[in-house]
């Protein structure tokens, strides 16, 4: 198949989002791009035991200020566990890039998030992105 679609090196996401519009939209947005949402969250609790647990995670996306804690904590555990963290927030905090791929600011388009996602697999695959979306920065050549 020539022109089939490409396989997709990310396909299992967590989401890390206290506001729940935010997260619903950002869930069901990606859901129709068939993504599969392992778990959209709201707490640093409730995604560490999802990290903990027995289901796969190819990425995750992360709010840093949650209601019981920092974004940045479950950044470093997923850092640790090899997965890729791409920080999506209103203001990224220092040390971010030290377990993070980006930082996706908020209010973004849903293109934007896409495109970020787009560029995170093209650095796991050892290429450079193509194109990096509006409001996505990209940490060194992590």
């Amino acid at each position: 198949m020539l022109f089939g679609k490409k396989t997709r090196r990310i396909v299992k996401l967590l989401i890390v989002e206290d506001e729940p519009l935010v997260a619903f939209d950002t869930e069901h947005f990606l859901r129709e791009e068939s993504f599969e949402i392992v778990a959209t969250v709201d707490r640093v609790v409730h995604a560490m035991a999802v990290l903990e647990g027995e289901d796969e995670v190819d990425l995750l996306l992360v709010d840093v200020n949650l209601a019981d804690g920092s974004g940045l904590d479950v950044a470093r555990a997923a850092h640790a566990a090899g997965i890729p963290v791409i920080f999506v927030t209103g203001d990224c905090p220092p040390g971010a890039d030290e377990v993070g791929v980006g930082f996706l600011s908020k209010p973004y388009a849903q293109k934007s998030l896409l495109g970020a996602i787009s560029a995170v697999e093209a650095l796991l695959d050892g290429k450079p992105p193509k194109r990096l979306p509006s409001g996505f920065q990209l940490f060194g050549a992590a």
